[in-house]
């Protein structure tokens, strides 16, 4: 059976969930993994009302879609972030965000992880994706020195605060699917190593895989998949673009998206650096059958256009692996 095809809604928050899974139903998307901000998903409603539940799944049959995954990026980064500060007071509600006193925004968050495990249980759903923060992002520059003690000090702190949500989302039979993201406790392959291995490597605890984010940071995407094939729970299907030309700097120089001087960007799938073809192979060998989700985030295209260009993209080359081929080249004679 083909891979799941769906759009990630946490762009599209702006506009109803009905809005949305109207313009991916007549698109041709087979579901949404659906964000829990805006309208679209509030896990705390859905994790006690069952009208409210049943309303959500209505709303996806009536418009030929599923439910793939469900995405909490926006609370989890709450969790361990150090500072707290009026970045997150931007795209926190108020429930999490209180009075803005840094450990019981830290705590509010957590206890939002946990309903949401809850709640995708409710929806049937078997993958939540999100970020993680990190206490030890802010020394990401190595200047003035961290020490290893102090960037061990922020391995633990992500499993003294992850332990305990996971704990829920066993309980529930949820996995949780961390997207390695620059900001998060893994950003990269060594750091998301060892956050795997700071939790003991938690059957509940995995990756969502999205290679934009390696790409622009020179790693290769596609061993990466090879290495962690394990624990790869999810896909995201979004590309960047590099534009390095000796003043355009990697780390974006705090330019809005889009500014010709960005050293890179994210762009539409298929039309960046990220090796596609390749990828699409990996993920058949290593045995790789959930949903491809298309992240739409290129603010150099219209998303009305970019949306189903994107899903023509994947729907092309998200082929299977010749199964006729391999039994003539390994069968006896």
């Amino acid at each position: 059976m083909a891979r799941p095809i769906t759009l990630f809604t946490g762009q599209w928050a702006d506009l109803p969930f009905e809005e949305v899974a109207r313009l991916a139903g007549e698109w041709g998307y087979d579901g949404l993994e659906i964000a829990s901000w805006g309208d679209h998903l509030d896990p705390w409603q859905a994790a006690e009302d069952d009208a409210y539940v049943q309303n959500r799944l209505d709303i996806l049959e009536k418009n030929g879609l599923k439910v793939y995954a469900i995405s909490n990026h926006l609370k989890g980064q709450a969790v361990c972030d150090d500072p707290i500060d009026q970045r997150h007071r931007d795209i926190l509600p108020d429930r999490i965000w209180g009075d803005g006193e840094p450990e019981g925004v830290r705590q509010r968050a957590a206890e939002e992880m946990k309903v949401t495990a809850r709640a995708a249980a409710r929806l049937g759903v078997k993958t939540v994706t999100g970020f993680t923060g990190s206490s030890i992002w802010k020394y990401v520059a190595m200047f003035p020195p961290a020490s290893e003690e102090l960037v061990e000090a922020g391995y633990r702190d992500f499993a003294d605060r992850w332990n305990p949500i996971l704990d829920v989302f066993d309980e529930v039979g949820v996995r949780f699917a961390l997207e390695p993201h620059p900001s998060e406790i893994a950003y990269d392959y060594w750091t998301t190593q060892r956050t795997l291995e700071a939790i003991g490597h938690r059957d509940a605890f995995g990756l969502n895989w999205d290679p934009s984010h390696f790409t622009w940071q020179d790693l290769d995407p596609v061993s990466f998949l090879l290495d962690f094939r394990d624990k790869i729970f999810h896909v995201h299907c979004k590309d960047s673009k590099r534009r390095l030309n000796g003043r355009n700097g990697r780390l974006g120089s705090h330019l809005p998206w889009a500014d010709p001087r960005r050293g890179w960007d994210f762009i539409s799938t298929g039309r960046g650096d990220v090796p596609w073809e390749d990828a699409f192979r990996m993920l058949n060998h290593i045995g790789y059958e959930g949903p491809l989700s298309v992240e739409w985030e290129d603010a150099g295209m219209d998303r009305l256009i970019g949306a189903p260009e994107a899903l023509e993209f994947v729907r092309k080359l998200s082929f299977k692996p010749s199964e006729a081929a391999f039994d003539a080249a390994f069968s006896t004679r």
